[in-house]
């Protein structure tokens, strides 16, 4: 699995925007490319298994311990990749029907409270808002930390029937180095992280959440699918980058994104105001003209599904 030469350049130069300005913010290129799930057939699973014990680089609130990972929502998920690796989904490449899944990551470094508490937006709910306002089925990609910081509005979004919360880590670390200049994760670390994500949703009290995972950075290797590979989970990437990190021009966002969706496109944005101030806008650009031309928006679950 590859991005195309177009998508993977803007990749990499929001991935280097985001080392400086967010350390990392999703919506860097793939890694291993040899492995992508979009040809397996899928299963229905989730993810069961308790928590690896953390290493020193796995980060842990003050006074907390890891806890088992919670039972996610039933939702297709891919079968093994080779000797049992995480698969990965990229895009429904057999799909002959229009459709499109927009995902939004919800990004928040374990590390980056002080800036929230001195005023920074890691969240956008005037976002989620026109999501719901346009009937827009979303997948949330959203890091522990984030839904730790804005429990109600994680709450919210994960009762709500029109989204699912998928994992996007907790710290927002690296679980593959060198990625964009992110602190990286061992391999007990990764797997902790995880689990530590999804038990964040369930204090939150999200119950839409679906065993689906993406890395942080979109970074990743043969080592990190083989890290996380007992959490059960199906590792999403996308084909379309939407380039609406730090973008200041809601109409180049959604001209990218009109330009790169085909059937069964994953297109990856953000939900974070402070990294992404222009994407609701965009989004009501986007969504009236792929409807226009024969588009129905889907969750992943119903991308992975088909």
């Amino acid at each position: 699995m590859t991005l195309s030469v177009r998508n993977a350049a803007v990749a990499a130069a929001l991935g280097a925007v985001l080392c400086t300005a967010l350390a990392g913010c999703g919506g860097g290129t793939s890694g291993s490319g040899s492995h992508s799930g979009s040809g397996s057939q899928a299963r229905t699973g989730t993810p069961g298994a308790s928590a690896a014990p953390s290493s020193s680089a796995a980060p842990q609130a003050a006074g907390s311990s890891p806890a088992a990972a919670p039972s996610p929502a039933k939702a297709p998920t891919l079968a093994p990749g080779p000797n049992g690796l995480t698969p990965v989904f990229e895009r429904a490449r057999q799909q002959t029907d229009k459709t499109v899944a927009l995902t939004f990551d919800a990004d928040m470094t374990s590390d980056q409270g002080p800036r929230a508490a001195g005023g920074e937006h890691f969240d956008n709910p005037r976002l989620i808002a026109t999501l719901r306002q346009l009937k827009v089925p979303s997948t949330i990609f959203m890091t522990g930390r984030w839904a730790e910081e804005y429990p109600d509005q994680a709450k919210s979004i994960g009762t709500d029937p029109n989204f699912e919360i998928a994992n996007h880590s907790y710290s927002h670390y690296a679980f593959k180095s060198p990625c964009y200049g992110l602190p990286a994760l061992d391999e007990a670390a990764a797997r902790a992280d995880v689990d530590r994500a999804f038990e964040a949703f369930r204090k939150a009290g999200a119950v839409n959440t679906v065993p689906y995972f993406r890395f942080p950075g979109g970074c990743y290797d043969d080592q990190a699918l083989r890290a996380i590979s007992t959490a059960k989970v199906t590792a999403v990437q996308w084909d379309v980058v939407s380039g609406d990190a730090f973008a200041k021009d809601p109409n180049a966002v959604a001209e990218q994104v009109l330009t790169g969706v085909k059937p069964g496109s994953v297109v990856v944005m953000h939900c974070t105001r402070s990294a992404a101030p222009v994407t609701e806008e965009a989004l009501r650009a986007i969504v009236p003209e792929l409807r226009k031309r024969g588009y129905r928006f889907v969750k992943v679950s119903e991308l992975i599904g088909k």
